[in-house]
Formats: structure tokens, sequence, C-alpha cells
């Protein structure tokens, strides 16, 4: 990197089905100096994730899509390099949306949105993209809030060696459930197992799904986490037990679909078995992340939950990386290391 320069990308042009490197433009701008009220902060580590592919659509969604031309959104964990603002000072490590860049000028109007890390730091720093952040937010909301586990029920969760998957799990053994994880390969179906402590994993590119999940749940399926969508909800609707719940978190599945996904086959289950089916934004919840963050914190300290990741090098391969979303080929949560921490 260029001692003078900001590397940034930008959106290009809009995915019409997967991501392609190609929608995405470099550019190289002078590193901008902070004014009164404003700070200048360092990109340390850049989180990527699927809402990554809404947010380049120009479909409805929970907030402003990103225009073309626009910096590419991504939370990001960074440090504070200049401030001319009395709240910050040089070393703060911070976190917040500031994009696709090495550098980021905030002014005092988004440093609302920004937040500062405590120092010193009791976990690692790229666990601020992950389990303490709104990626363990998502898990611990969707999960007990609108799942409401009981001891002894089984939960199904989707993508489930995935960020949010992953925590969902184990969330749900805390609370004394069984978990069974649905996920895309042999070997990540022994981490959910081996690592995570699910009580039993399912690879659904090699497994008939529904008589899989009979095997893995022989007592039906009270709440399913659903990442995904598609063929996968299908086979789990043909299990549930009566009251089920399904947060519904995210549908991969369709993202770069071209054409409107047909709803699910088994729809009337829904119906049959009085399930509540209820989607949600964690932004829904963003005035109570502080119980989620102290009860996650808790939990990591106390080793009852553990995190994987998957840290690619050097913002230049962003474009290509971010792939991995969607093509399997990731463990855990996807992030970029941009420059080194303090």
């Amino acid at each position: 990197m260029q001692k003078y320069l900001n590397r940034q990308w930008r959106l290009a042009s809009r995915p019409i089905g997967d991501i392609k490197e190609s929608d995405f433009e470099y550019r190289e701008e002078v590193i901008p100096h902070p004014e009164d009220g404003e700070i200048l902060v360092r990109s340390i580590y850049l989180s990527l994730d699927p809402t990554n592919r809404i947010w380049m659509s120009d479909r409805p969604q929970y907030m402003p899509p990103v225009e073309l031309g626009e910096v590419m959104r991504g939370l990001v964990v960074g440090v504070v390099e200049e401030s001319k603002n009395p709240k910050f000072q040089p070393g703060d490590l911070v976190s917040g949306a500031l994009g696709w860049q090495d550098y980021a000028l905030i002014s005092p109007q988004n440093l609302l949105y920004l937040t500062k890390l405590p120092q010193p730091l009791t976990v690692p720093l790229t666990a601020f993209l992950h389990p303490l952040s709104f990626i363990g937010c998502t898990a611990y909301f969707g999960l007990l809030d609108i799942g409401k586990p009981q001891p002894g029920e089984t939960v199904v969760v989707s993508a489930a060696s995935g960020a949010v998957g992953s925590l969902v799990g184990q969330i749900a053994k805390i609370k004394g459930c069984r978990v069974v994880g649905i996920t895309g390969s042999d070997e990540k179906c022994q981490l959910l197992v081996d690592e995570l402590g699910f009580d039993a994993a399912i690879n659904y590119k090699t497994a008939d799904l529904i008589p899989a999940l009979a095997a893995s749940c022989p007592n039906g399926i009270d709440i399913y986490f659903e990442n995904v969508g598609g063929e996968i909800l299908d086979a789990v609707l043909t299990q549930v037990n009566l009251n089920a719940r399904i947060p519904l978190c995210g549908l991969i599945s369709t993202y770069n679909a071209q054409e409107l996904v047909p709803g699910p086959y088994n729809f009337g289950q829904i119906l049959m078995q009085r399930v509540l089916v209820q989607g949600f934004i964690i932004t829904d919840y963003l005035q109570q992340w502080d119980v989620a963050f102290r009860d996650i914190g808790e939990w990591l300290q106390e080793e009852k939950i553990k995190y994987t990741q998957e840290i690619v090098a050097g913002l230049e391969n962003a474009p290509k990386a971010i792939l991995k979303l969607f093509d399997g080929d990731k463990m855990g949560k996807l992030i970029v290391k941009i420059s080194e921490e303090p």
C-alpha cells in the first residue's frame, strides 16, 4: 500500500445472478484529513456477509441500497489515526460500517453509528466482527426471542457452520436443547459435532434430507433457525412438531436467483402444525444489543462458545473473497485483513 493512498472498492454494477469481481471498481484516492469534529479511522479487518448481496441490489430492503459508484458498504474494525473530536483519541479501537477501504473519514453526525471497543481487549479483535457484533446478536435474539428454546427440544440450524448458524447451535446447547446442523461438507459436519458440540450434522449435498432429518430428529423439530430457504426449508417442514417456531434470518439460496423463487411446497405444514414463522432484521433489537453482548461475552469467557473464522489477507482480494459466501468454500466467519493491528 502506498503511504498516501486510500484504496477503495466501489460498486460498479448491480449483480445479475451471482456476484462477479467485475461488479466492483478499484479506486485510489488521497487519504483525507479530519476537520473540526471529524475523525480518521484506519481499517484493520473487514467483515464479508451475505447481506452484502442484498445491499448491492436495488430491491426493497431494510437499508438504502449501495448506490452505483459508492464505496461498498461493510462492517469494519479499525483504529483512530487522527481525531479532531474530543470523544475520540488516536489509538482508540472502533467498529462501524466504514466500507471497503483503507481509511474512512467520519463526520460528527456519523459518529453516532460508530462503536468504541473496550480497551484493554479481553478477546481477539476479530471477535468484534463475529460473536461480539451484529452477527452474535442475530443468533442470540433470533433463537431466544423468536425460537424460545426449552430444555429437551430439538433445534435444527441451516448454514450451521456459518457465522450465525454456528453460534445459534451453541446457544441452543447452552439452553439444554438437542441440536442438529445442516451444512455442505463432511469436514464441516465434523467441525459441528467434534468442535462445536452439535448432537448431529447433515451434509445436504450428499444426504437424502427428509430421511436424514427424521433419523437425526427422532422426536421431530421444535425450532428451525432458517438461513437458507429453498429445498432445505421444504424438507424441514415435513418434520416440524405442533407449535414449532421458525426464526427467519436469511434466504441465502435465493439471493442470486434471477427469477422469482417458488415458495415451499410443504407450506400446508405451517397451518397443520400451527408453526410460527417470523422474519426479523437485527436492527429491530438495536436497543437490546448490550444484553446479548453481556451474555455472549460471559459464555466466551466460560468457554461455552467457540467460533471459527477464515481470514483472507489483503483488501485487494475482497471482491474474490466474497464469492466464498455463495459457493460454500469457507469455514466459519469470513473476514478480510486490511492492515496490521496496532
